[in-house]
C-alpha cells in the first residue's frame, strides 16, 4: 500500500524563524503527519533573518539557477536545504537576493510591511512548484500554511492543472490569526499572470489585493480549509463555509494529528 504524499508549503518553521503560532505548526504538523506514515516534503521562504550557518543550510545546485520571469523581469531561483534537528524532516528553502536574502519577513526592521509582498508571494509559489516538478515527486495533497502560500491554490487549479506532478493533487489551506496590515500592491493581478492563471480570473476580487482578498482567492481554489489558529479571521472562515468548502475546526494544540489525518482522508480519499 503506497503512502499518501503531502507537500507542506509553510510561511514559517521553527527553529529557523522566531516562535509563533505559524512557525510551531510549521514544524509540528509535518513531523506528526510523517509519523503517521505519510511521505512528506516541506518548503518555506529563505527569509533574510534566517542564520544559514546556524541552520546548516546549503545550496542544492541541481535544483537552483532557474530563471523565473515575474512581471517581465528575470529573477534567479536559488534552492537551499537543511534538516530540522532531532527530526527526519528536510526543509527546502526558496531563495532570491531581491525577494528574500536581503529582506526580513513580511516587514522590515522598523516594522513596515514591504510594498511588494504580493510579488514575493508569486515568486515563492512559482519557485516551489517548479522545484517540485524537478524533484519528480507527485503530491496527493498540498497543504498551504500562511499568506505567503496563498497563491498556490490558484496556480494548481489553473497554470499547473495539466502538469503530471499536480494533475490529481488536492489543495488544503490553513487559516491563522496572523494577518497583513497593508495591501499587496495594485499590480498583483498582473504579476500573478502565468499560463492559464490570467488576470480576468480575478475579476471578482478588488483591484487592490489585501489580506482578505488574498484569503478569499486561496479559499476559492482550495479543496479544503483548516481553522488552524485560535482566532482566525471570522469573515474568511464564514466565506469558506458559505462557499461549501469542507472545513476542519480548530483541533487544539495537543493530539491534533489524528484530526488532520481524518481530514486528509476526507479530502483525498482513504489509502488504497
Amino acid at each position: 500500500m503506497a503512502a499518501k504524499k503531502v507537500l507542506f508549503i509553510n510561511q514559517e518553521i521553527i527553529p529557523y524563524v522566531p516562535e509563533s503560532e505559524l512557525s510551531l505548526l510549521g514544524k509540528q504538523l509535518p513531523y506528526t503527519i510523517q509519523e503517521k506514515g505519510y511521505e512528506i516534503r516541506t518548503f518555506m521562504p529563505k527569509w533574510g533573518n534566517i542564520n544559514e550557518r546556524r541552520g546548516c543550510l546549503h545550496e542544492v545546485i541541481r535544483l537552483s539557477r532557474m530563471m523565473l520571469i515575474i512581471d517581465d523581469t528575470d529573477h534567479p531561483l536559488i534552492i537551499k536545504v537543511a534538516s530540522i534537528p532531532q527530526t527526519r524532516i528536510q526543509v527546502y528553502f526558496i531563495d532570491n537576493d531581491d525577494y528574500f536574502s536581503k529582506r526580513q519577513m513580511e516587514a522590515d526592521e522598523s516594522g513596515e510591511e514591504y510594498p511588494d509582498n504580493g510579488e514575493r508571494a508569486v515568486f515563492f509559489a512559482r519557485g516551489v512548484l517548479e522545484t517540485v516538478k524537478k524533484l519528480r515527486w507527485v503530491p496527493d495533497i498540498i497543504h498551504c500554511q500562511g499568506w505567503m502560500s496563498a497563491i498556490i491554490p490558484l496556480y494548481i487549479k489553473t497554470a499547473y492543472h495539466d502538469e503530471p506532478s499536480f494533475a490529481n493533487t488536492k489543495v488544503i489551506t490553513s487559516l491563522f490569526s496572523k494577518e497583513l496590515k497593508n495591501d499587496l500592491g495594485e499590480n498583483l493581478k498582473r504579476t500573478i499572470a502565468y499560463k492559464d492563471a490570467q488576470p480576468e480570473l480575478l475579476s471578482k476580487y478588488k483591484e487592490t489585493f489585501d489580506f482578505m482578498e488574498l484569503g478569499k482567492m486561496a479559499i476559492d481554489y482550495s479543496d479544503g480549509i483548516v481553522e488552524a489558529g485560535k482566532e482566525v479571521n471570522p469573515t474568511l472562515l464564514q466565506y469558506a463555509l458559505d462557499n461549501g468548502k469542507p472545513v476542519m475546526s480548530y483541533p487544539g494544540e495537543e493530539d491534533f494529528g489524528e484530526q488532520y489525518h481524518q481530514f486528509y482522508q476526507q479530502i483525498c480519499g482513504p489509502e488504497e
